[in-house]
């Protein structure tokens, strides 16, 4: 009996070891699955964030914009002009999301404006703009004409935090026609010519009001850029204008940033932001014996080296008696600006880009396409050929002309110059249509149009205000014989300081200048 017992102990045991195991076992296998099974579950049901979509193109909010809850955006809801082609083109995917919180303008240092004058569309503005904010501008003052102050594309623009609008007005050109500028000399042979001339007096005008505005609010350093161009802050481990400027020296008041050109190598090129990746770059980060040793490579048969301008933009600290000197640099009334050029950032001017810039220079000048006359409107001698160009030659012409000056669809050529240095490759990061950045602008932007005026804020300015009682009689692009007596004699000011000369876009240096400096 004593052993029948042991053995069914050993029975019994060996039974409840086996049925522990087996439990464990079915719990190991079970648990996996049931676990699975109720996440499912949770995330069928909204309970849990997937990560891939929190950061999707549907959620998107682009720095500087408002700390609003973002709402959820379809393009179906837009069909405002100048909207359709933007938000229904696909590029790289823009690394910056609706849902992450920048407090864009509450602690940047340094502050940073960038003021423009501008007639283009919605779809020009709005990429250039944001890019921009992205690498560290906070303020934007935008004054607009054509396309630009059109109700549809201004209400856009006003509901931008950090951009504000100045419309041409009356008001406005009667304003700055008792500023001090419009009545000093350093100016004068730039009046009473059209098209390129009086845009460049216009943006004069308008970047000394900019100063003024860029002051009341508080920014350190002031812009002007056109909006075919941008800012490349290369030099920055964070691609980052911000950067770039705390770096510099608090003695220096104007940094240049040296121009590289766009080189299309299509002629059906419609976002150039998004499409153009070759650039020329500038005579100053080049070795010089590389620049003229493949001048007339690089050409092409071209007036110049670039197709347009090619001495850069300057960007100035705001301080005391701070004045533009052309669209191009800045200057001050009291001294001599200390002015350093970067060796590595630069603008990226996306010039003649699309083959449509032929015409529209065309339309919106009233110059006749002859050699002589053409010099009235146009400073620069690829211009003055483009012009005569889109006036006289059929559509078919235009585009052959187009191809043999402009397009660079020589691989070998294009290789050969890139081993030089003289060509490069940027990859502006440009994907924000599909992002989703401006859909939800556009879509937000849905309060009535408001055009407050900002000429009051620019009563009080610094010290370049002039005396409201003297009102000039000149008038941009119209020749006047009234007297010019009313000119303001400036006092207790060096004549270098006061009466130097704008600066105009400049072409980049000739091959003569090189052969002039050897045999001297």
């Amino acid at each position: 009996m004593a052993g029948l017992h042991s053995s069914l102990r050993q029975q019994s045991t060996s039974s409840s070891n086996h049925s522990f195991t087996s439990k464990v076992l079915l719990l190991l296998t079970l648990l996996p699955f049931t676990l699975a099974a109720f996440a499912f579950v949770l995330q069928w049901r909204g309970g849990v964030t997937d990560p891939s979509t929190r950061y999707s193109s549907e959620e998107h909010k682009f720095p500087g914009m408002d700390s609003s809850p973002p709402t959820t955006t379809t393009t179906s809801h837009v069909s405002r002009s100048d909207c359709g082609p933007l938000l229904s083109r696909h590029s790289p995917t823009f690394p910056y999301y609706r849902d992450w919180k920048f407090h864009y303008q509450i602690d940047l240092k340094p502050k940073i404006a960038i003021t423009t004058s501008t007639s283009a569309s919605l779809e020009q503005i709005l990429p250039w703009m944001f890019f921009h904010k992205v690498i560290g501008v906070t303020t934007f003052y935008l004054f607009v004409e054509g396309k630009a102050a059109s109700p549809k594309v201004s209400r856009v623009l006003e509901s931008i935090p950090g951009v504000k609008v100045i419309y041409r007005t009356k008001e406005l050109e009667e304003k700055q026609a008792r500023s001090r500028i419009w009545n000093e000399t350093w100016l004068a042979s730039f009046f009473y010519k059209p098209c390129n001339y009086e845009l460049f007096v216009k943006q004069s005008l308008n970047m000394e009001m900019a100063i003024v505005m860029a002051r009341n609010d508080g920014a350190e350093w002031i812009l002007h850029l056109d909006t075919d161009e941008l800012i490349h802050p290369a030099g920055t481990r964070e691609y980052s204008l911000r950067q770039l400027l705390l770096d510099v020296p608090k003695n220096v008041d104007m940094v240049v940033f040296p121009n590289y050109e766009s080189s299309v190598e299509r002629d059906d090129i419609q976002d150039p932001f998004s499409e153009v990746s070759m650039f020329k770059k500038n005579y100053d980060h080049l070795p010089k014996d590389t620049y003229f040793g493949m001048y007339k490579e690089a050409t092409r048969g071209n007036p110049n080296y670039f197709l347009t301008y090619g001495n850069g933009k300057s960007i100035a600290r705001i301080q005391d008696h701070l004045r533009p000197n052309g669209a191009h640099r800045w200057h001050n009334y009291m001294k001599t600006p200390n002015e350093i050029k970067f060796d590595e950032a630069a603008v990226l001017h996306y010039t003649y880009s699309k083959f449509s810039d032929l015409t529209s220079r065309r339309d919106r000048c009233g110059c006749k396409p002859t050699k002589e006359d053409v010099k009235r409107c146009f400073m620069l001698e690829f211009d003055r050929a483009a012009f005569i160009i889109a006036s006289t030659a059929t559509e078919e012409e235009m585009q052959k002309w187009y191809q043999e000056h402009v397009v660079w669809g020589d691989k070998a050529l294009n290789l050969k110059l890139m081993r030089k240095g003289i060509l490069t490759r940027i990859y502006a990061p440009m994907g924000l249509r599909e992002a989703g950045v401006f859909t939800n602008i556009i879509d937000s932007a849905s309060t009535p149009l408001s055009k407050d005026k900002f000429l009051s804020s620019i009563e009080s300015s610094n010290s370049t205000r002039h005396d409201e009682s003297v009102v000039s009689s000149r008038k941009i692009g119209e020749v006047t014989t009234e007297s010019q007596a009313t000119v303001r004699k400036v006092l207790e000011f060096t004549d270098f300081a006061t009466h130097e000369a704008a600066v105009p876009p400049l072409p980049a240096p000739l091959l003569d200048d090189h052969n002039d400096v050897l045999e001297s």
